[in-house]
């Protein structure tokens, strides 16, 4: 795996992160025990942005199939809120993910900065 790769995931894009990049960011925010468990579980950015909107029980149920501690559960929702301030005031950049061919960096950008107005919309209606 190349040093690019193994870089933690830029914020701005954590609704697009796959399972891997997921995985780069608990070991950033040292919570690196649970990589295998989220990667076993298939949780990945889009999965991480839904959780906002989780009821108690899928709450638990999360916990318990991740085996996570309260506090670690409390630690990943608090970096998780940090994250989304971030995107709230456009301190991350916007980067063209891996998958998209660099042919269609400018259009993706463009695309990826009207598409993060409308979810900061949605982040300024968040308790």
């Amino acid at each position: 795996m190349s040093k690019d790769k193994e870089r933690p995931p830029e914020p701005l894009d954590f609704f697009i992160w796959t399972v891997e990049d997921v995985g780069l960011w608990l070991e950033e925010i040292n919570l690196g025990s649970y990589r295998q468990v989220f990667k076993e579980n298939g949780v990945n950015g889009e999965y991480l942005e839904g959780m906002s909107m989780f009821t108690t029980e899928q709450i638990l149920r999360f916990i318990r199939k991740c085996h996570m501690k309260w506090g670690d559960f409390i630690t990943l929702c608090k970096e998780l809120r940090r994250i989304k301030v971030a995107c709230l005031k456009g301190e991350q950049k916007v980067r063209r993910p891996w998958w998209a061919p660099s042919c269609l960096s400018v259009v993706f950008v463009k695309a990826a900065k009207r598409n993060r107005q409308s979810r900061v919309v949605s982040l300024k209606l968040e308790p």
